[in-house]
């Protein structure tokens, strides 16, 4: 058996998902996909989910009609916590070998492949395919790879890598689907077409549960709760806080706030705050976290709101000010003050 691994939170399971997989399984020959949904990505801001029995649901529905190949595993939800691939990876060699076991990785998350939890060990229990957009150079030789390889390489030919570890790194490229799961998240709870990013199932389960919808009916005043949110980056010392009502201006959110932080670890701070006093407050998780990682620009998604946090020096570069000044800014203080 030849056995492909592909993790994560599935909000929502989308075309690009399913295209990417479809193709990996044809061109690496793989006898089932373990298509695994994560219970909590220990690498990000906790974020409003779907219950996982809805995002299990989901990604069945998604892969229903492509046969056996493909099996969607709740390892992970029932182990529950943090969900660390090197746990999974344990518990799947119980019964399969080392050489049929590959982890299908972006990218993305194989530049920053040190940052998961033992690795290594990773690399000496399972293989890795690591799927690429057109246009990405595939490293060749030992210094175009990431730093923490060094050393692993035993032999690199064109898209095929064998490690020390006795494993193997396998690259393809893939049809460039440019779709991001929290934009499509605010199409689905603005209620427009996304016939063209979702399977027609996965499409019509979502309607027929209601999900992403949840934050709304949690909050019943967005404008008291961008308040509210400002009032915490004031308490966390941002800087030039704004506040914009954007209704009129049939945008994918209802309001906005953008600040500064004095530094790239100071915005990212501020996010991080304003994720937990939110969550005490409200018992309400952003629907996306993006940029902390890097703190240059961190964007926190409520639906309704969408809070900037930006290095301040950057802020100066994108003037998001301007876009919004049709709409009608409003006035926020330190109440504090």
């Amino acid at each position: 058996m030849k056995i492909g691994i592909f993790g994560g939170s599935f909000n929502p399971p989308h075309n690009g998902h399913v295209n990417s997989l479809v193709t990996v399984q044809k061109k690496m020959g793989f006898d089932k996909i373990h298509i695994i949904p994560n219970n909590q990505n220990p690498l990000k801001i906790p974020t409003e989910l779907p219950g996982p029995e809805h995002r299990i649901e989901m990604v069945k529905q998604a892969f229903s009609t492509y046969g056996s190949a493909f099996y969607v595993d709740d390892i992970e939800i029932k182990r529950g916590g943090k969900s660390y691939t090197i746990d999974t990876v344990k518990a799947l060699r119980k019964e399969f070998e080392s050489k049929d076991l590959y982890l299908i990785i972006g990218a993305d998350n194989f530049e920053n492949f040190s940052e998961w939890k033992d690795y290594k060990k990773i690399l000496k229990e399972i293989n890795l395919v690591v799927t690429t957009r057109p246009g990405y150079a595939i490293p060749e030789t030992e210094d175009e790879f990431p730093d923490y390889l060094n050393g692993m390489i035993a032999e690199s030919d064109f898209g095929t890598v064998e490690l020390t570890t006795g494993r193997s790194i396998e690259f393809i490229t893939l049809s460039d689907l440019d779709i991001s799961s929290s934009e499509l998240r605010k199409k689905l709870r603005l209620g427009r077409p996304v016939d063209k990013f979702l399977p027609l199932s996965v499409e019509s389960y979502i309607k027929a549960n209601k999900i992403y919808r949840s934050a709304s009916e949690k909050i019943s005043d967005y404008s008291q709760f961008t308040a509210f949110c400002a009032q915490v980056l004031f308490d966390r010392k941002a800087i030039a806080v704004r506040a914009f009502d954007l209704q009129a201006l049939g945008t994918t959110t209802d309001f906005t706030l953008i600040a500064s932080g004095t530094s790239t670890r100071h915005s990212a701070s501020i996010a991080e705050n304003l994720v937990m006093a939110v969550k005490e407050e409200f018992n309400v998780l952003p629907q996306g976290v993006e940029g902390v990682d890097e703190g240059r620009w961190v964007v926190v998604d409520y639906g309704p709101l969408i809070v900037h946090v930006f290095y301040d020096y950057v802020r100066q570069e994108y003037r998001l000010e301007e876009l919004w000044s049709a709409g009608k800014e409003i006035t926020v203080k330190d109440q504090k003050i």
